[in-house]
């Protein structure tokens, strides 16, 4: 196992140092590390506080800032932060309109956020996101799972959030933006979890693994390595049909690199989605290409399209500043 890295135990707390230190203006740490807030809190709006398992950097502790997050929570690699973490969390945050809790649809996640809504002492509501077209179930949750599209949700909430939007709004709004999102990926190689020390699966240097979660579990089928316009087909494909878009809609397209995908791989890979979606009559309008929601140094991509309208789009423009996300 070749990594940057002093102790396995300590790898988190120094990466959570490093990305404060990076970007004191926007952001700090909560007491003993257990969540990452913004430095600059709106009593008056809706806050959203969202987390999950470290290793999928920049989500969520690189989308905390103006326009996006108030507050995330690290668990350790692939694991679940904590209630309490969650908890103390929403309520630093907590202003006057109340705290959003967005969960992806992982069980582990979904557990603790319950239960830190329970015992938080501010008023909470909470959204799950369940994007992934590529499998219903698995042994990590009981429906789709919550990806790449968690990031849409984070960023039009968010926006709607600094406009005003009260609670009950902003949670409308984030289910509504759900149900017109669908992710699909696919894994060209595995990832190496520090503490385990060896990868999690091993694919053969002519196989390819077709709708992986951010985790690395296993997805539809393990197949032979295609083409990249062959990949783009199948997944744009699959996403397209589900979502059932009346010709012409708008979407936003976004390509997101799993961590070990080179960024010329990854606007390959748009290029072949972009041409498949609008021959399918889907009008790209807005687009994102990078490695935002990853899974350590696995090599793939996944594709997610989320329909838009006039009112998601705008929201989808307004400004944003945060680590990992500044426009």
């Amino acid at each position: 196992m070749k990594k940057f890295i002093n102790s396995v135990d300590n790898m988190l707390a120094e990466s959570l140092d490093g990305l404060a230190a990076a970007h004191a203006d926007i952001i700090t740490l909560g007491p003993e590390r257990k969540f990452v807030r913004r430095r600059e809190l709106n009593p008056k709006k809706v806050t959203l506080v969202s987390g999950g398992g470290s290793g999928h950097e920049p989500l969520h502790a690189g989308f905390v800032g103006y326009g996006m997050l108030d507050a995330a929570c690290p668990g350790q690699v692939f694991t679940s932060p904590t209630p309490d973490q969650i908890a103390e969390a929403a309520q630093e945050v907590a202003g006057e309109a109340g705290v959003l809790l967005i969960v992806k649809n992982y069980a582990g996640d979904r557990m603790n956020f319950e239960m830190a809504a329970e015992v938080a002492e501010c008023r909470t509501a909470t959204v799950i996101t369940d994007d992934d077209v590529a499998v219903e179930n698995s042994t990590h949750t009981i429906g789709r799972r919550g990806v790449a599209g968690t990031l849409i949700v984070e960023k039009i909430v968010g926006a709607a959030a600094e406009k005003g939007v009260d609670l009950a709004g902003c949670v409308a709004l984030a289910e509504r933006i759900n149900a017109r999102t669908r992710s699909m990926g696919v894994a060209l190689t595995s990832c190496t979890v520090p503490a385990v020390g060896t990868p999690t699966f091993t694919l053969g240097e002519d196989e390819m693994e077709v709708g992986v979660g951010i985790h690395g579990e296993p997805g539809r089928r393990r197949v032979t390595l295609e083409r990249a316009d062959a990949i783009a087909f199948e997944l744009t494909s699959v996403i397209a049909e589900d979502l059932d878009a009346p010709d012409g809609t708008e979407a936003l397209l976004l390509v997101n690199g799993f961590g070990g995908t080179p960024t010329i791989e990854l606007y390959l890979m748009y290029n072949a989605a972009r041409r498949m979606l609008e021959k399918r009559g889907v009008r790209i309008t807005r687009s994102l290409v990078g490695s935002f929601v990853t899974s350590l140094e696995m090599a793939g991509c996944s594709l997610t399209l989320t329909l838009l309208d006039a009112e998601t789009t705008a929201l989808w423009d307004h400004p944003v500043r945060t680590a990992a996300l500044k426009w």
